[in-house]
């Protein structure tokens, strides 16, 4: 900022009064960042080029974008399944499969009773040795233990989901739509297109450039008129207001332009306060903008030196 100041204090010094203030024109400019690393595709306009609001102005590769939205929409696709499965509880062909585990085990589970109940017979007129009665138990014990594990199966089909599994596949279908969404708007980010209506001032990536995230792909600029930025010295800040109406006078065009004041900062541009001592304090700066007006303003470009006087002087 110091040394564009000092360019333009520079320039069209022979012009200047004592009470002149130096600046720049301006226009409100817009920089439209790339939100992935992905190679520029195309362009949709040119520099220079009067663009409306929403209107299309650079396109980045959306291939690998566009596959991260098939894979969110697949896990979409599946908790959405997960969550109809669960809600419509077992099928009727699983339930009979484990109708006929449980009467398979029920009849072993007989079959070992009666089995147990001859040894038992038998050992009791000391015809069979003790061993045999312990094994005999033991099978109907084991017959016993799958006949339970068989109903048990039978009756968590038939009872239904709980609602809790219900509730968690139903909050992983709300995430997986919500992901989706926003790889879906990561993919719309690709299509830069402009916030305002304006004029595009700069496309510094060519096609098939690959851009780092974060960078200014497109520059706007925007707004109805330029603006000069001014750069108003300490001694005469207290004598400015808002909507004091000056004459501005742009650097290569003989006719002025007026126009207003619609801010001025309310701290120094330069030097910090506290490092100024005596007459160092003449050394602050504040920058204020002035609204230019006028058709013809709307047609300067940006960056041109100027400077700007009250009209009472």
């Amino acid at each position: 900022q110091l040394l564009t100041l000092l360019v333009v204090l520079c320039s069209g010094c022979g012009q200047q009064t004592p009470e002149s203030l130096p600046g720049t024109l301006e226009w409100d400019r817009i920089a439209l960042p790339a939100e992935a690393s992905e190679p520029v595709l195309r362009w949709a306009v040119t520099e220079g080029e009067q663009v409306a609001a929403g209107a299309l102005l650079l396109e980045l590769d959306p291939r690998r974008q566009d596959a991260r939205v098939a894979q969110a929409q697949a896990e979409v696709e599946q908790s959405a399944a997960r969550l109809r499965e669960l809600s419509n509880g077992a099928r009727l062909e699983s339930i009979e499969a484990a109708q006929a585990v449980l009467a398979r085990s029920q009849a072993q589970l007989n079959e070992a009773e009666r089995n147990f109940q001859r040894i038992a017979a038998l050992q009791r007129r000391r015809m069979v040795p003790m061993a045999e009665l312990d094994l005999a138990r033991a099978s109907r014990d084991s017959a016993s233990a799958d006949r339970n594990k068989a109903s048990a199966q039978l009756q968590e089909l038939t009872s239904g989901t709980r609602p809790e599994q219900l509730e968690q596949a139903s909050s992983a279908l709300t995430g997986a739509r919500a992901a989706l969404l926003q790889q879906q708007l990561n993919r719309e980010r690709l299509s830069l297109r402009a916030p305002r209506a304006g004029r595009v001032d700069a496309l510094p990536f060519k096609p098939g450039d690959q851009p780092p995230q974060g960078a200014t792909v497109v520059s706007l600029l925007s707004g109805e008129a330029p603006y000069a930025r001014l750069y108003v010295a300490a001694s005469q800040r207290a004598t400015l207001n808002i909507d004091d109406r000056l004459l501005v006078h742009v650097e290569g065009i003989a006719q002025p332009f007026q126009g207003h004041i619609r801010s001025i900062a309310s701290e120094a541009s330069f030097t910090p306060y506290y490092a100024l001592v005596g007459d160092d304090a003449s050394r602050l700066s504040y920058r204020a903008e002035v609204v230019l007006e006028g058709a013809a303003a709307q047609q300067l470009p940006a960056g041109l030196p100027l400077h700007a006087e009250r009209l009472d002087h």
